[in-house]
């Protein structure tokens, strides 16, 4: 089973041209940075990702929107606190409709890559009021069907034993299948180390627990509910053995259910498409938040 490594390095380097919103009313499981004036958009990073995925995208657009940056705690060498232990993904939608709430955002946008596009799912069917927008950026409603499974129970024992083998790795067995993987997640080869640290800097027991809950986390039966405008980014590559009209089929099938939706392929990209992609990326952002 190959493991999903969406990774993530802490916000350090980009300190001091960002200001913390309310931190430490948030929550134990993340931590929100804001920067930029104009409409809310909350930027979810994927697994083990730090926010600074989202740099190209915030240089972009901040002198038009507020944005609101969310780290994961665990990822990409933050501190774990409340996610060391039990589910991670509820906890999280939890905290950010809570952020939302505290912080009077307006239906802020959403935009969330893999991992944080599930997130970002999960928000607007429990709490549409929270969101006025989402972009989904490669993210399956599903993500057991990369598994070959088309049902949570079928795919749950196989998202278990990878969860137990990554528990059981030494660090260095864990750094050494994730450099090894970064290959197939980002093109761009400038941008592979740095995934790759953010990926190694990130708490081992949180990244096997959120993959757990993601592969077992099935939002398609509950797609219907969600009413706002969805923008979903899907990567393909003639290097990931799938035809163009096989990748399409599978994102338009899986999100049949979704009533107000707009599907974008992204050629010539693996799954970081800000990073293989990115005049692409920001123009679909441009339109989505327009």
């Amino acid at each position: 089973m190959q493991k999903s490594t969406f990774i993530a390095f802490f916000f350090a380097a980009i300190a001091l041209r960002m200001s913390v919103a309310n931190a430490e009313s948030i929550s134990d499981r993340i931590t929100v940075i804001v920067r930029g004036k104009g409409p809310d958009v909350v930027l979810i990073p994927g697994l083990t990702c730090s926010g600074s995925v989202w740099d190209a995208t915030a240089a972009h657009v901040e002198d038009y929107h507020r944005l609101h940056i969310v780290q994961i705690d665990g990822f990409a060498g933050s501190p774990a606190r409340a996610n060391a232990q039990g589910p991670i993904l509820q906890p999280v939608v939890d905290a950010l409709d809570t952020y939302i709430r505290t912080n009077h955002l307006k239906s802020p946008k959403i935009i969330g890559h893999s991992l944080g596009g599930t997130i970002g799912l999960m928000l607007a069917i429990q709490h549409p009021e929270d969101v006025g927008g989402l972009m989904v950026v490669d993210a399956l409603p599903f993500t057991g069907l990369l598994l070959g499974k088309d049902d949570v129970a079928s795919a749950e024992p196989i998202a278990a034993e990878w969860r137990d083998q990554t528990l059981k790795e030494s660090q260095e067995e864990y750094a050494r299948g994730e450099r090894k993987f970064i290959r197939i997640l980002v093109k761009t080869l400038k941008e592979r180390e740095t995934v790759a640290r953010w990926a190694i800097a990130s708490n081992k027991s949180v990244v096997a627990q959120a993959t757990y809950e993601d592969m077992t986390t099935d939002l398609r039966p509950r797609l219907s509910q969600i009413k706002v405008p969805v923008t979903v980014l899907y990567a393909w590559d003639a290097d990931n053995g799938y035809s163009k009209d096989m990748t399409d089929a599978l994102y338009r099938q899986n999100y049949a259910a979704l009533p107000n939706k707009t599907l974008v392929r992204i050629d010539n990209s693996y799954h970081f498409i800000m990073f293989d992609q990115p005049e692409a990326f920001l123009t679909q952002v441009d339109l989505f938040l327009q």
